[in-house]
């Protein structure tokens, strides 16, 4: 058996406009967003410009992708009382959800649950990874069934 290795980037790329590959075809701005998770400072729920910046990064892949929705958990650490890490919890995806409705993402495809202290992502006292936002992607299918 012999195998052809092309490591000319020039052939290679002579090779994909003869087969009809033009960048104008390729949109990278299909794939899913790598970032998933949002933390917070000590008591807040404010979103930075950083952040803002990825979310409308998943804004548009909603958009591209009409039979996706996102369920947003918002999460607290464990400092203070559970209603009011309740409370903040709400407030954080509450915040990710007008962000994503502010740039033209359906209502109706976002799913929220907010967790208070109940799922820390590291240990109990690592306060600061505790306080995040977390976006999940699913089908229509899953959250109808939700």
């Amino acid at each position: 058996m012999t195998v052809l290795v092309l490591d000319n980037p020039g052939l290679i790329a002579n090779a994909a406009m003869a087969a009809g590959f033009t960048a104008a075809t390729y949109d990278a701005g299909t794939r899913r967003p790598h970032r998933m998770k949002f933390h917070y400072g000590f008591n807040k729920h404010s979103l930075d410009k950083d952040d803002i910046a990825f979310l409308q990064q998943h804004a548009a892949y909603l958009k591209e992708h009409p039979s996706v929705s996102v369920r947003i958990h918002g999460h607290s650490d464990n400092f203070g009382s559970e209603d009011y890490n309740q409370f903040l919890s709400r407030l954080r995806a509450n915040a990710v959800a007008r962000s994503l409705i502010q740039e033209g993402v359906e209502e109706s495809r976002i799913l929220m649950r907010h967790w208070g202290s109940a799922r820390p992502l590291a240990t109990p006292e690592d306060r600061a990874a505790n306080r995040r936002v977390e976006l999940e992607y699913m089908d229509m299918d899953v959250a109808q069934a939700l």
